[in-house]
């Protein structure tokens, strides 16, 4: 079909759907001059596939951010009847609602039956409730779960804070018949501690062992326990199950606390994981041992895409050893994130060329190191010089050159003292919080310990702590992070809108596109900084007289690679980010309507 015939197609197909809708059809003679081309039609398929999955799936039924107070039996009701009323059910999102322990009884009854049951989308849905009530809500609907003879895909039980007692809830789930098949274990921000990390690994290991048994082992792919205060010993009982599992794709575990032994552990253990794709302990304490342990361990493996070492100390010796790890293998490298590591100009200029053959790298992230000026003019030649600057991050926050070389970080003797103090402080620190534990009541506590505990290791970390950087919107533009979004603070919304210029429509969309590639399901933080922070960009943009919205979404659709450019853009990596930021907006005041129905006719075609 010609570019021509398909633009006509498409436009007569909205006609018709918005001509049943009684909407005025303002765009068609917009549409006839637009030069473009649709693209991958495949692609566009899986696009508009995915978007209609962002809202409900198939056998899904979903009450997801209602905020609804369920306390008893009474109040479920309704969802009660609609469970038993739904025929061949086999996904159930309660995200976003307060459920107490007469509710979850109801729903968990319900549930008996379920037997096509897969996907529990169960993450924040315990707010406001006592600790106590939670063990028991999860029993309960563990056990109907089994009862129904449920074989699980997914279960997300991010972001509940429950505590080591929370995993005691789901024990007897974990061990069973309904998690043999388990491929997505997503605990996100639950507080789990170390004790709570010793019971989890026990409960896969036993999973592992009961169902290989059976002829048809667990095979875990997605793996996600960030902030949980997991600690060494809890990672290095959870490395002990990824090596029985061997099946693990993606591992998410950054904000633990974990030192050189933990992370030696789990450098242990991927080795024994060959299909790895993704790898991201950001924000623990890898120290020279633990980053040469891990560099060690990557070197076999062939399928890493993704590799997020921010904000772990991995010091100059560590990079250089990451770097040789690069260069003898990683092909297909997509993401290097080795930012705020205290790393000198020399194993930048390593990892640099480490990188310079593989041709799938999108992001290098070296900022917040110790490169000092010369370093990073040096940095950024070796990289545009290999014809690979535009993929070299901000270095916006480098923090100069060390002070004090003979204070070398590569001392040994300094190094094992700065690590035998770290560890001693985190053991007391470990005993701390699990007092603290047996006298929370309810998550708000429990997130103030969080925040004070992780403020308390930043004090004591081996090395001087710098001062806390100031907010940098250019940096997170041009390489975002999730992190980064959230280190620019509560007033990031204005900070974005004020960085932006608005009256341009193609900047509005890139600067979506990056603020969206950030968005994170699994964390309730970033998802409400990336929600908060495109709403409030795209109603100044809406708003500002002469923006042209036709244009917005040509250059939405020509970055996504939906219709081809004159200009030779090159399209974006499609993420699901992008995809579920377009579902919310496209369902908000601001966004015109007859823009959603260009969108809707672009991707169903």
């Amino acid at each position: 079909m010609t570019a021509c015939r398909l633009v006509c197609a498409v436009a007569r197909f909205v006609f018709e759907r918005q001509e049943r809708a009684g909407v005025c059809l303002v765009w068609v003679k917009s549409a006839r001059q637009c030069s473009g081309v649709l693209m991958a039609t495949d692609i566009v398929a899986q696009l508009a596939d995915s978007l209609s999955k962002t809202g409900v799936e198939e056998g899904e039924l979903s009450y997801k951010g209602q905020g609804r107070k369920l306390d008893n039996a009474e109040s479920v009701e309704e969802i009660v009847k609609e469970i038993r009323d739904f025929q061949g059910l086999q996904a159930l999102r309660l995200e976003g609602n307060t459920i107490g322990v007469e509710a979850a009884l109801a729903i968990a009854k319900a549930l008996e039956n379920k037997s096509e049951f897969k996907r529990c989308y169960w993450s924040d849905m315990f707010t406001g409730r006592l600790r106590s009530e939670i063990p028991p809500s999860l029993n309960a609907l563990g056990d109907a779960l089994m009862m129904a003879g449920a074989r699980l895909t997914v279960l997300d039980l991010s972001d509940n804070a429950f505590g080591p007692d929370g995993v005691k809830g789901i024990e007897n789930l974990l061990k069973s018949t309904a998690c043999y098949t388990l491929q997505e274990l997503r605990l996100n921000n639950c507080g789990m501690g170390v004790g709570g990390g010793k019971i989890l690994a026990a409960s896969l290991i036993e999973c592992h062992k009961q169902s290989s048994a059976k002829g048809a082992p667990l095979r875990l792919k997605v793996f996600v326990a960030g902030r949980n205060r997991l600690e060494n010993d809890g990672a290095t009982a959870l490395a002990q199950a990824f090596q029985v599992m061997g099946s693990l794709e993606e591992v998410y575990m950054p904000q633990n606390g974990i030192n050189h032994p933990g992370v030696t552990a789990l450098a242990t253990s991927i080795q024994h994981n060959p299909g790895l794709r993704v790898l991201n302990l950001n924000d623990n304490t890898f120290s020279e041992e633990g980053a040469i342990a891990m560099a060690e361990a990557l070197k076999p493996l062939r399928n890493i895409q993704v590799l997020n070492f921010g904000d772990c100390l991995v010091r100059p010796a560590g990079a250089i050893a990451i770097s040789e790890a690069i260069s003898e293998g990683l092909p297909i490298l997509r993401e290097l994130n080795l930012s705020f590591c205290e790393i000198t100009e020399e194993a930048a200029l390593a990892v640099a060329q480490a990188v310079k053959d593989k041709d799938q790298l999108e992001r290098l992230d070296l900022n917040g190191n110790n490169l000092g000026d010369e370093g990073c003019n040096a940095l950024k030649k070796a990289m545009d010089s290999m014809n690979m600057g535009e993929i070299l991050g901000s270095l916006s926050e480098d923090e100069g050159e060390p002070e004090d070389d003979d204070e070398d970080a590569d001392d040994d003797v300094v190094e094992d003292d700065d690590e035998e103090e770290e560890e001693d402080y985190n053991e007391e620190e470990g005993e701390e919080e699990e007092e603290d534990d047996e006298e929370e009541d309810d998550e708000e506590e429990l997130e103030e310990v969080e925040e004070e505990e992780e403020e308390n290791i930043r004090n004591k970390l081996s090395t001087p702590v710098s001062p806390p950087r100031p907010p940098d919107v250019s940096s997170f533009l041009s390489f975002p992070s999730p992190d980064k979004l959230l280190k620019l603070g509560a007033k990031r919304s204005l900070l974005i809108e004020q960085q932006v210029d608005v009256s341009d429509a193609t900047k509005t969309a890139e600067a979506f596109l990056k603020i969206a590639s950030v968005y994170k399901e699994d964390n309730a933080d970033v998802k409400n900084a990336v929600l908060d922070s495109i709403d409030a960009l795209l109603k100044k943009a809406f708003a500002t007289p002469g923006f042209q919205g036709y244009g917005f979404v040509s250059s939405l659709l020509v970055l996504l690679g939906l219709i081809k450019s004159e200009d030779k853009v090159k399209p974006v990596l499609m993420v699901p980010g992008h995809l579920q930021a377009l579902e919310h907006v496209v369902r908000q005041q601001y966004f015109p309507k007859d823009n959603v129905a260009i969108l809707e006719a672009f991707m169903s075609r």
